[in-house]
């Protein structure tokens, strides 16, 4: 037996030193650090640019940028493979440029979605010379917590029922933690809060978070706090109360919430918002001490008809200290705030524009009003200085603010430059369906929620269900192919800076709980009911999803309860209240275990990418650099299958036996860390892969 693997080798040995056929499979760049130095250069950086090829298997590399054509030098040989470089010097413009390979009388064209025989300018890479996104957002695992259900840390603050009125039905308290949410459930409150949050820091520490981005938590009458009514401070139901009125709730059919005195007492008085706000900077600096950081959710699109600038409710109409909202009255110095069809309705003017027609959501006029322009950028500021010392922002529909394209660029140019020039560090992410390239160049947002490079394909391709789970598509279900060819021609919108830090989701308050899409029910609450979001799940699936989320380039975000086995359709049956005492604590052992995996290999925060084997329900990816490499494989068949994965496009030798370290396994039942020594010949890893399964492995030069 070692006798005909000396002679394999030899064989192997012999063939590899020959002038192999043009092998395009071995061709290779992308924007990370192993491939252009510095990855994220200035305007006048000389950055050394390298390129791939398979061992003398090409005749000449050039990297070619407009009128420039410069021919690449053969640097080394590693692995199996050749690598050749190039300097460049950029400028301020951005820098575009693609690879021309020549072999013999061939000559073919590499660029952002890989190998073609004909140049196409919209996939050139690109190099935004300036653009370098916060180096602790990089592969950072996030934490996404809906505060109202998250936990109850402090029943005092919490909204009774009675207290106002909201689409015209009365605030109400929840009583039991485990409720379902109602189909039109914006007005019921649970009671979670900023205490909550803190009373398990340790939990989400253990679980290995690294930062926790809260949804909305500015005064708001809701309890997604959307329609936000205060820009300045924290909800006292969320904060502190110090000062309450012991009466003064909504009683019978009266829904006018200017006699709402105990809503009014808490949100309007200045204690309450001082002391809401003084706890959240505790928040803050606790979680900071503990080397994790903060983002916050901002809805700069709209605001809310409670808002004091509006006061359509006439909340702050009679408080000392509260100028007249521009319902309220023409005069007030808030009217240019929105846009008013009517000049003759005041007072009490409705005729304002909401957002989606929404009268509960007016929408900003930024246009109008430059002193709301610059209140704005002050409260971007504000948040991410001291005492609150927020590491970023999360922006809702970002990309609807304003009424045209020019104005809304200009105005995320300017949140910006006041957000960076407060803080340096912080993040400014977006939420965004569809391109984000006109916002990803350097001088607005500095990425995206990943809906389209990572939820959405990964959904259809492990669960064949849409992302709200509104429709089954059995075309998409197992298919490798449209799986891969989503991720990569989504993933080149994102340059290299912002895909490192795309907000990669499973599930979110906006789209049903993964664990449910796995059970291929196309159904809403409403009319499905609550049992059938539970109904015949499959959690082997999900670990399959939660390993490819860890696995993948970006900022894993967990969405709170998915890791407990929370389940539910999209919203509002989404947003149910974390189960405590009722955890799936496998789900949550698998989630440490994979959190402990992403952060203990750098390599999948900043390594490349390579797809190495897809068939129906099959995929194997290589995340990697020329000295490591992690091999993730799926078999999201129901059976046991052989599977034979080329390991040789990670970089992984050819010329012999090469041994990799399995470090996770997970299949129907149950799952496992411990080690296993599995063998690679001449690049092949031959492995059996249970049904239903995802499969770790690591490997590391031994020359490194």
């Amino acid at each position: 037996m070692e006798h005909e693997k000396k002679d394999i080798r030899r064989k192997m040995q012999y063939i590899l030193n020959m002038r192999p056929v043009f092998n395009k499979e071995a061709l290779f760049s992308d924007g990370t650090e192993y491939y252009r130095s510095p990855s994220e250069p200035k305007a006048g950086d000389t950055v050394t640019i390298k390129f791939r090829t398979q061992r003398n298997n090409v005749d000449s590399v050039y990297l070619v940028s407009g009128n420039l054509r410069k021919q690449m030098e053969y640097s080394e040989t590693e692995g199996g493979f050749d690598y050749y470089t190039v300097q460049i010097t950029v400028g301020e413009d951005i820098f575009r440029y693609y690879f021309e390979i020549r072999y013999g009388s061939v000559t073919c064209y590499y660029n952002n979605l890989g190998v073609s025989m004909e140049r196409e300018e919209r996939l050139d890479f690109e190099i935004y010379p300036g653009f370098d996104t916060p180096k602790w957002a990089k592969g950072a695992v996030m934490y996404q917590i809906y505060v109202d259900r998250f936990l109850n840390g402090d029943p005092t603050n919490d909204v009774v029922t009675g207290e106002y009125a909201y689409i015209g039905e009365l605030s109400s308290q929840v009583e039991s933690w485990s409720k379902i949410p109602a189909v039109m459930g914006v007005r019921e409150f649970y009671g979670g809060d900023l205490q909550g949050i803190m009373n398990k820091l340790d939990y989400l520490q253990d679980l290995g978070v690294e930062v926790i981005y809260l949804n909305p938590i500015f005064v708001s009458p809701s309890n997604h706090k959307y329609d936000c009514q205060d820009y300045d401070y924290v909800d006292p139901h969320y904060g502190r109360i110090v000062e309450d009125c012991e009466e003064g709730v909504l009683c019978g059919d009266d829904r006018d919430n200017s006699h709402a005195w105990k809503y009014i007492k808490r949100v309007t008085n200045k204690k309450n918002l001082e002391a809401s706000n003084e706890l959240f900077a505790k928040l803050t600096a606790e979680i900071h001490r503990r080397g994790m950081k903060i983002i916050l959710d901002g809805v700069f699109n709209h605001c809310g008809s409670f808002n004091k600038w509006m006061d359509r409710e006439r909340i702050y109409e009679k408080q000392e200290g509260y100028p007249k909202g521009a319902y309220v009255s023409a005069d007030s110095p808030y009217r240019n705030f929105f846009s008013f069809n009517d000049p003759d309705k005041w007072p009490y003017n409705p005729t304002y524009d909401g957002w989606w027609a929404h009268d509960t959501l007016p929408k900003l006029n930024y246009e109008g009003s430059r002193e709301l322009y610059d209140y704005i950028l002050h409260v971007g500021q504000k948040w991410v200085s001291a005492p609150y010392n927020v590491d970023g922002w999360r922006l809702d529909v970002a990309a609807d603010l304003g009424h045209s394209n020019e104005f809304n660029h200009q105005f995320w140019k300017d949140f910006r430059k006041a957000v960076k020039e407060a803080n340096p560090n912080a993040i400014i992410l977006a939420e965004h369906y569809g391109n984000p390239e006109g916002w990803l160049k350097g001088d607005e947002w500095d990425t995206v929620m990943n809906y389209d490079a990572f939820m959405e394909p990964l959904t259809w391709f492990l669960t064949g269900m849409e992302k709200h789970s509104d429709e089954y598509r059995e075309d998409l279900y197992g298919n490798s192919d449209a799986f891969i060819g989503a991720m990569k021609t989504h993933m080149r919108a994102l340059h290299m800076s912002a895909l490192q830090i795309a907000m990669n989701e499973l599930s979110n308050h906006d789209h049903s709980r993964f664990l449910t899409r796995t059970n291929h029910r196309v159904g809403r609450i409403s009319y499905a009911g609550a049992e059938a979001a539970s109904e015949g799940v499959n959690t082997a699936v999900m670990r399959e999803a939660v390993a490819i989320q860890m696995t993948w380039p970006g900022a894993p975000t967990v969405y709170y309860g998915d890791e407990a086995g929370l389940c539910g359709f999209t919203d509002p049956d989404n947003r149910r209240s974390y189960p405590w005492g009722r955890e799936d604590y496998q789900m949550i052992d698998f989630h440490k275990a994979m959190i402990r995996i992403h952060r203990k290999y750098e390599i999948l925060k900043t390594g490349s990418l390579a797809f190495l084997w897809n068939d129906y329900q099959g995929l194997a990816y290589a995340r990697f650099s020329r000295e490591e490499q992690i091999i993730v494989i799926i078999n999201n068949r129901q059976e046991d299958r052989e599977v034979e994965i080329p390991l040789w496009q990670a970089g992984i030798s050819r010329l012999g036996d090469v041994k990799l370290q399995r470090i996770m396994v997970s299949d129907k039942d149950n799952f496992t860390e411990q080690e296993e020594e599995f063998v690679a010949s001449a690049g092949i890893l031959r492995v059996l892969m249970p049904g239903t399964g995802v499969m770790v492995l690591w490997h590391k030069n031994q020359n490194c």
